[in-house]
């Protein structure tokens, strides 16, 4: 399965993106009210710098105290990204984000951002080609 088929499947308005100058305050107030974990850094919300993620901020407050909610986004985010195309074979990705320990990956084509895979969405659509082939193997079994 390639991540093209996840994007396909994924609802929604495409990537949230703040920039770099933002305050960590207002990115932790974006991944709260959009309920989401992650967020991509970019100054043009196109092209990615950086992504920034909920961990991330958790760990600077465990470091440092309240004080990182005013520095800007670009202190405390991860600048080298991983990142896949559309193309890319979901098993492959999985195996990325679960050996790097990150559960997020944007999904970048021509230097443009137009996607974002998660863990999640890599494990899902695993779950359902096994399940595809599980039934494939039953029917043949059954004679159908």
């Amino acid at each position: 399965m390639l991540v093209r088929a996840i994007l396909n499947s994924k609802s929604g308005s495409g990537v949230v993106t703040v920039k770099p100058s933002a305050s960590v305050a207002d990115a932790a107030k974006i991944l709260s009210e959009k309920r989401i974990g992650t967020v991509v850094v970019s100054d043009d919300g196109e092209t990615p710098a950086g992504i920034l993620s909920e961990r991330d901020i958790v760990r600077e407050l465990a470091k440092s105290g309240s004080g990182c909610l005013n520095q800007t986004v670009s202190t405390y985010m991860t600048s080298e990204l991983v990142t896949c195309t559309s193309d890319s074979n979901v098993q492959d990705i999985l195996a990325q984000m679960t050996e790097g320990r990150f559960r997020h990956m944007p999904v970048v084509e021509e230097g443009k951002l137009v996607g974002i895979v998660t863990l999640g969405d890599a494990v899902k659509a695993q779950l359902a080609e096994v399940a595809m082939e599980k039934d494939a193997l039953a029917g043949m079994i059954m004679g159908h």
